[in-house]
């Protein structure tokens, strides 16, 4: 009987290449700490990580949306609270100033509701990053335009913003905005802050109109229109601190699921790609065990004589 002392030789080489790949694949393992390095070592795990990432990667951006967003909520709180506050100072001066007031009295209303417009106008051309919050989405330019006489008294007040509001994305095919329109006459679409047609809120105009009646002392003018007008927008503003507050409530928590998702997404990803250190140790030592033990045998093999293989 013939042996084929080649086929042996090839036999053995290709066996030993198998375990020695075997030893190099765990020992990577053990150092990375990660069983998935190239597609080859499990292709059907490495796509479900891979899928994994991706959903990770988008859920880190619809929580960093989600921080944006409330930020800017936060910021559009500020100058709500801050025209409603001159909103109800406006309110009590239109009650105060009845039929039983001097023209002194009524003179320094009108010098204070004066100061009131220009704060007003001044929150109403808020800022947050640069950008102009009741401008819509044309936030390069200040929304409220103020026309002043030669004393520097605003006469006029003008939007110069637009009536569409941008979305961002803060769960998957779920969008949110943070922007509050500052003036919205058209009929339709979000309610403006400072000025809706819908709702009879004109805020800076019925300030301008009030002052304009405490200087000429017609306190049946201002209640008659400027005290139930400024009631309007006192209710305009009410109901955009409520949306505010929902909103801020509704990020606080798509942001408190997203996180919750994300720590999920971790433990799945770990789950498939990183390797058991004490299982992957043992599993090196007996493929380190059966490397040794096919060298030894091989080599044993290999030295004996043609003659032992004709016995």
């Amino acid at each position: 009987m013939r042996v084929a002392t080649s086929t042996f030789n090839n036999e053995f080489i290709d066996q030993l290449n198998l375990l020695q790949q075997n030893q190099l694949r765990l020992q990577n393992q053990a150092a990375t700490g990660q069983k998935l390095t190239l597609p080859e070592d499990d292709p059907a795990a490495m796509q479900r990580v891979l899928n994994l990432q991706a959903e990770s990667l988008a859920n880190t951006q619809y929580q960093n949306n989600i921080a944006a967003l409330q930020n800017q909520a936060t910021s559009t709180y500020g100058a709500i609270n801050g025209l409603k506050t001159i909103s109800d100072r406006a309110g009590e001066i239109a009650t105060l100033a009845d039929g039983t007031k001097s023209p002194q009295d009524l003179a320094a209303y009108a010098t204070e509701v004066n100061g009131l417009i220009q704060q007003a106008v001044q929150l109403a051309n808020t800022k947050y990053q640069g950008d102009y919050i009741l401008a819509g989405t044309a936030t390069g330019a200040a929304p409220f335009v103020a026309t002043t006489d030669s004393s520097g008294n605003v006469t006029a007040v003008a939007y110069q913003g637009n009536t569409s509001v941008a979305q961002s994305e803060i769960a998957s095919n779920v969008t949110a905005t943070a922007q509050t329109l500052g003036a919205n006459t058209t009929g339709s679409g979000p309610r403006g802050l400072i000025t809706d047609s819908r709702y009879g809120a004109d805020f800076l105009n019925h300030l301008i109109s009030l002052r304009n009646d405490l200087q000429a002392g017609n306190t049946a003018a201002i209640a008659a229109t400027d005290h139930p007008a400024l009631a309007k927008d006192e209710d305009n503003f009410l109901f955009h601190i409520s949306a505010n507050g929902t909103l801020q409530a509704r990020l606080t928590a798509t942001n408190d699921l997203a996180a919750q998702h994300g720590t999920d997404l971790d433990g799945q990803i770990s789950q498939n790609r990183d390797a058991d250190i004490a299982q992957t140790i043992t599993q090196l030592k007996q493929a380190q065990t059966a490397y040794s033990a096919a060298l030894q045998s091989g080599s044993s093999i290999l030295n004996l004589s043609l003659l032992n293989y004709l016995h």
